[in-house]
């Protein structure tokens, strides 16, 4: 029977899974919903196995007993959680499971020594050395994650209600979110008590779209955000991080607005997370031992 292995990157608005064969050649491919174990550990292995059986029919796989599986999933580094992951049942051959930030440095370094910012739905730096891994930030919405796009969209929401109250000046922005909700104060704050970081991560785009127009608020909040994201940077570099890739929507996108300093330690990733996750599908990288 041949082996397959397949590469899962997951975080808090959607989980990818890249499935390869011996041979590396990338056979299926496949995109779902939220795999953030800390918004739920069932929920996550459904959206996960979705992914994988999308991208194994795509390859004609029909026993999933041959695939070996490297996770990197947002929320994997609260131990609780990750060993309520660990603990479901699965069909598949060989399953390890790190973090997201882990993955994605894996692959932006193919497996050698590096650290990466990952500024997606959330945030993340990470150092890895000698297979050690140093990570910083990270703690999940809403204590931490300062840079991605669930507090970015928080703050933006905070803002418009200090503008419907005339403590701050209105904008073109935040009356853009305002009418989002149907420009209904009650219907912000009800949508708020059942918010997922992803909800809040849906206003990022607009932001960058508005800042380019020299809209005031949005590049208040990218500017907030490039701060947070360089806080980062400088923090693996005193950390020993030479040379850092800045990975995710956010990431990706936010590079002009940092210092020269934090610019000159960036280098361009040689893959992404799911690149990174398949390097882990071949070996055990669970960031804890497991119990059983």
């Amino acid at each position: 029977m041949a082996n397959f292995f397949c590469g899962v990157d997951g975080g808090g608005t959607s989980c990818r899974a890249r499935i390869v064969n011996d041979n590396g050649t990338v056979v299926g491919e496949a995109k779902t919903g939220s795999a953030n174990i800390l918004l739920g550990v069932e929920l996550a292995m459904s959206s996960i196995q979705s992914a994988i059986t999308q991208a194994a029919e795509q390859a004609g796989i029909t026993d999933l007993s041959c695939i070996s599986v490297g996770l990197a999933l947002a929320g994997a580094e609260q131990k609780s959680a990750w060993l309520a992951f660990m603990s479901q049942p699965h069909p598949y051959q060989h399953m390890t499971l790190n973090t997201d930030g882990y993955g994605a440095c894996m692959g932006a370094f193919n497996g050698e020594n590096g650290a990466i910012v990952i500024a997606g739905t959330g945030s993340v730096g990470i150092v890895l050395q000698n297979g050690q891994q140093v990570v910083i930030g990270g703690r999940e919405f809403p204590i931490s994650d300062q840079g991605g796009g669930a507090v970015m969209g928080l703050r933006l929401i905070q803002q418009t209600l200090l503008a419907h109250d005339d403590l701050r000046p209105s904008s073109a922005l935040s009356d853009y979110v305002f009418a989002h909700f149907n420009n209904d104060l009650d219907e912000i704050v009800s949508w708020s008590k059942t918010a997922k970081p992803r909800d809040y991560g849906q206003f990022s785009p607009k932001i960058f779209e508005l800042a380019m127009q020299r809209d005031a608020l949005a590049m208040e909040l990218l500017q907030g955000s490039a701060d947070d994201i360089e806080r980062l940077i400088l923090g693996l570099a005193r950390k020993g991080a030479s040379q850092i890739a800045l990975m995710g929507s956010i990431g990706e996108r936010i590079v002009a607005w940092l210092s020269p300093a934090a610019q000159s330690l960036l280098v361009e990733p040689k893959a992404d997370a799911m690149a990174g996750a398949l390097l882990m599908a071949h070996g055990n990288h669970n960031l804890y031992p497991l119990s059983r």
